[in-house]
């Protein structure tokens, strides 16, 4: 199938190298539920209209209630927009379902009416997070809209990829549940590693390979997906041997956006007839776990009915229970107890004016830039130096180098120190000026041998805008979020180009808490990423960088204002374990 993790979000910026990404926005999200039995969607197929398009004939209205997660409507780019269906007659309304695009609303009302014209409030919020939102309601009505009023990302309008208007039920139940408890007892995961078979399977430029064991090798940067030429079929199946009779108590599914909407969960003794232990016609695709319980040596996923026009993906199947032949999958570190103290990376910058970054712990990262960029990023330190008073220099020049007008630094602590867990933090000063771009942040170790980006994770711990240097942003990259979609969050705070100021990650297997001179300004939360975004990649090494980019496709371009030389002072880096 074609590359549908990136389905999600608008069209990510290329990313070459250990190139920044381009961070376009700040992301927070909610975890969905699924319909009642007795709940039925009542706006799919129905009249849509909006105030604009964001390209004339194309980001309709009609492509937010056609079914398709694979197709939206988007706005022009303002802050007042609107969107409205008609579900051609008054309606017992029971919820609102809004699975938005990186585009969302913060600031939005849902209003109901009877004629089109006349509105009551059914529902208001200033504080909207994105991803899949679902809103209980009540109330009667033939028309239903949202009107939208502040935008997340200022630079774009508002998108969605579905509005659904639900009517009936009650209180909708969550169907599997939304957490992934540890199987209790003497259960264990069962299907790392074990042989596995498909339908089909994608082997493309697309998806290189995505075969059955992928979905089984316990890393959830890799999946299986049907075949892009035989597989956009229904049925479409997975299965794993797991070696022996095996007593299975849990299920858990780790969704690429090419979802079911109807699956069994099967088990067979010899791979050939098979007995169904759970079912489900309203899967909403993201993470499944399923606590159905049977008896069989092999475990089938058996799709009958896609979310969208793509085939079957699936990063993880991960199946826990008793018996079995299980293998135990590598072992993963303790989790660091904060606020941790055991200091095992520092630099302090402490050398001689004029004297270059160590190079025993520091890797120069020299070249051309990505993100539409201007600088050059020189070689051997010419553009950082220590300034003799306890920082490093990081320094942006106008200056022609390799055909570019500008050079700057950047650098890492590849092959030279790699860390999983624990607080990371730095004290920087940041430069002023529209185009700047200054950053500390990680990338996931396998970037080195060979796996590309987004697929190795980034985590940016600090980035600063030139052109607004009281806020910043804190922000996670993966395959099924990244770029304009990443998981993260702009903050407010006070002109940071002023002084110092200490940012810090305080990193375990639950997640990544973001810190601003001692203040918490992000959880990215696993649990809450895999309900609502997608797999959680970033338990594993990665190393760390500093660097000062020059204009692109975030920060903005230069101007006639952007002072040169600009400098980005680090007084310290250090990371606790």
């Amino acid at each position: 199938m074609t590359s549908s993790v990136f389905r999600r979000g608008r069209p990510r910026v290329a990313v070459l190298g250990a190139g920044l990404a381009g961070l376009l926005g700040a992301y927070l999200v909610v975890t969905t539920t699924t319909a009642s039995a007795a709940e039925v969607v009542v706006s799919q197929g129905r009249p849509a209209t909006a105030s604009s398009t964001e390209v004339p004939g194309a980001y309709l209205p009609s492509e937010a209630v056609d079914g398709n997660t694979g197709t939206r409507w988007a706005s022009a780019y303002s802050a007042s927009q609107w969107f409205q269906v008609d579900l051609g007659t008054a309606t017992a309304v029971s919820r609102i379902a809004i699975n938005w695009e990186a585009a969302y609303a913060r600031a939005f009302t849902i209003q109901f009416s009877s004629n089109g014209s006349s509105y009551t409030q059914a529902y208001a919020t200033t504080t909207g997070t994105g991803g899949q939102q679902s809103i209980p309601v009540t109330g009667t009505a033939r028309y239903v809209r949202i009107n939208m009023t502040q935008r997340a990302l200022e630079i774009y309008g508002y998108s969605f990829w579905e509005f659904q208007v639900f009517s009936g039920g009650g209180t909708p139940p969550t169907d599997p549940p939304p957490t992934d408890p540890p199987p209790t007892g003497g259960t264990r995961l069962l299907s790392y590693n074990k042989p596995a078979q498909a339908s089909s399977w994608q082997n493309d430029v697309n998806c290189n390979p995505c075969s059955p064991d992928k979905a089984f090798d316990h890393d959830p940067a890799s999946r299986w997906a049907t075949s892009s030429t035989t597989g956009w079929v229904d049925p479409g199946w997975i299965s794993v041997d797991l070696g022996a009779t095996a007593q299975i108590s849990q299920v858990v599914l780790q969704w690429d956006p090419a979802y079911a909407t109807a699956y069994q969960i099967q088990v067979s003794s010899n791979g050939s007839s098979w007995s169904s232990i759970f079912s489900t016609t309203s899967g909403d695709g993201l993470k499944d776990v399923i606590n159905a319980t049977g008896t069989g040596r092999y475990v089938r996923m058996y799709g009958t009915a896609r979310g969208g026009p793509y085939g079957y993906s699936l990063w993880e199947f991960s199946i826990y229970g008793t018996g079995g032949a299980p293998v135990a999958p590598p072992a993963e570190p303790a989790d660091p107890t904060f606020p941790a103290t055991r200091l095992v990376f520092e630099d302090n910058f402490n050398g001689p004016a004029g004297s270059r970054p160590d190079a025993a712990k520091w890797t120069m990262d020299p070249g051309v830039p990505q993100n539409g960029e201007i600088q050059y990023y020189t070689p051997n330190s010419e553009n950082a130096s220590m300034n003799g008073q306890g920082s490093l220099v990081i320094e942006a020049r106008r200056q022609d180098y390799q055909g570019r007008q500008y050079t700057s630094h950047r650098m890492n602590t590849s092959n030279k120190f790699h860390v999983q867990y624990g607080r990371i933090e730095a004290r920087v000063k940041v430069p002023k000026g529209n185009g700047l771009w200054p950053a500390f942040w990680m990338m996931g170790e396998d970037f080195l041998t060979g796996r590309p980006w987004p697929y190795n994770g980034e985590i940016d711990i600090m980035e600063v805008l030139g052109r607004n240097t009281s806020e910043a942003y804190s922000t996670l990259h993966a395959p099924a979020y990244n770029g304009a979609g990443g998981y993260g969050q702009k903050y407010a705070t006070v002109d940071l180009s002023q002084d110092f100021h200490v940012w810090a990650a305080e990193w375990d297997s639950r997640g990544i808490r973001f810190f601003l001179d001692g203040r918490q300004v992000f959880n990215a939360s696993k649990e809450t990423a895999e309900n609502t975004r997608g797999p959680w990649i970033f338990d594993h090494k990665f190393y760390l960088i500093l660097n000062l980019a020059v204009g692109g496709d975030f920060p903005g371009p230069i101007d006639a204002t952007t002072p040169f030389p600009s400098q980005m002072l680090v007084d310290y880096v250090r990371v606790y374990q």
